[in-house]
Parts: C-alpha cells; structure tokens; sequence
C-alpha cells in the first residue's frame, strides 16, 4: 500500500510540474512576437502595426488591482514619455479575468487611466488569448519587441527595475538599460530577469 501511496504522490506531482512547465511557456528571447488587436479603453481596436514608425515596443502586462502594478504606474508613465517619441512607446495590456477579479474590469480599466493620466494604449487580453503567447505570468510582466524586417522580434522579458517598492532607490532600471542599448543598436546586456508582482488571474 506505501509503495501505491508514493507511486501515485509521484504521479500528482509529476502531472503539476507538466502543468506548471505548460503555463509558464511562451516567447523567449529571440523568437518573433505575433501581432494582436485588442480593445483599448476608448473603444477602439489597437494592433501593433498601426505604429507604422516605431521601431519597437515596450508591451506591458498590468492591470488595475495589483498594488506592484500600482506602484510602477507612474513609472510606466514615464517610460512612455521618455521612449514613445524615440520610436518605442508602450503599449499596455490587462490579462486578467475581470470575472475573477471584479476591480480589472473594462469599465475601471477606463477610469483607471483616466484617473491617471495613461499616455499609452491600456488595452483589456478579451478572453485571455494574448498573454499565454507571451508566457507572461505576473503584472506587471514586461517584453520589449524590436521591429525587424522579419517581424517583432523579443529582445527582453521580465521586470522594470529592480525596486518596485521605492523609485528613488533603483539600481538597476532594467527596461531603460534594453531601450537605450537597442537605440544604439547594441545587442541587450541584460536580456531576462524574474518579474516580481502579483499572479496572472485566470
């Protein structure tokens, strides 16, 4: 009876770890980003090709909820200002169910960025589609994309910075250091880092 009760708690975590493998793939770093089309809040249908002069993108998955997505909100804001008019705007995309969590609605998603100020597309993942092609799985999960002739190419994936608790008390500022290095067509230094927030809602 033992030797069944171990064979079949392998069995259960062998079948968890093939989910867990499951959800966590996506892009990695080189692979070409699909195009999308998603509802921003003003209604209308934004795809990243309707950015005929980027040369990029900062795509970002957040939401309204999550407090590390609130914390980063003027910092994604200011990402926007910086980068948008060099060719890499940031184009911003809710993955939450708002079934699950009621505050990531549509309608809170418009007042969300009005309240503050979002300069960026802020688009809703409508039947949760876009962000498991990613393989994002935190908000706010970030993936910059760099326009090639042969497609949006993933050239960074994980966190802003390093400090999402205090601006003032970066290091590392991770997202800026790939832009900057990508704008000098460098190869990016730092290419992947662990994206802290809260779980993708389901």
């Amino acid at each position: 009876m033992k030797t069944i009760k171990i064979l079949g708690i392998f069995l259960v975590v062998g079948l968890l770890s093939a989910f867990t493998v499951k959800t966590a793939a996506g892009y990695k770093v080189g692979d070409i980003a699909t195009d999308f089309s998603l509802k921003n809040v003003n209604n209308k249908k934004v795809a990243l090709k309707d950015f005929k002069d980027a040369k990029g993108f900062i795509v970002i998955f957040t939401c309204n909820h999550c407090p590390y997505a609130q914390a980063y909100e003027d910092r994604i804001v200011a990402l926007d200002a910086k980068y948008k008019k060099l060719g890499y705007p940031v184009i911003a995309i809710n993955p939450n169910n708002p079934e699950k969590q009621k505050d990531d609605s549509f309608d809170k998603m418009q007042a969300r960025a009005k309240e503050k100020k979002f300069t960026f597309p802020y688009l809703l993942d409508e039947g949760q589609k876009i962000y498991p092609q990613y393989g994002a799985t935190k908000t706010p999960h970030v993936y910059i994309l760099q326009k090639m002739a042969k497609g949006n190419v993933v050239k960074y994936i994980g966190a802003i910075d390093d400090n999402y608790e205090d601006a003032a008390a970066v290091k590392q500022k991770y997202v800026e250091n790939a832009v900057n290095e990508l704008l000098k067509n460098k190869e990016v230094t730092v290419k992947e880092t662990k994206a802290i927030g809260c779980s993708i809602k389901a």
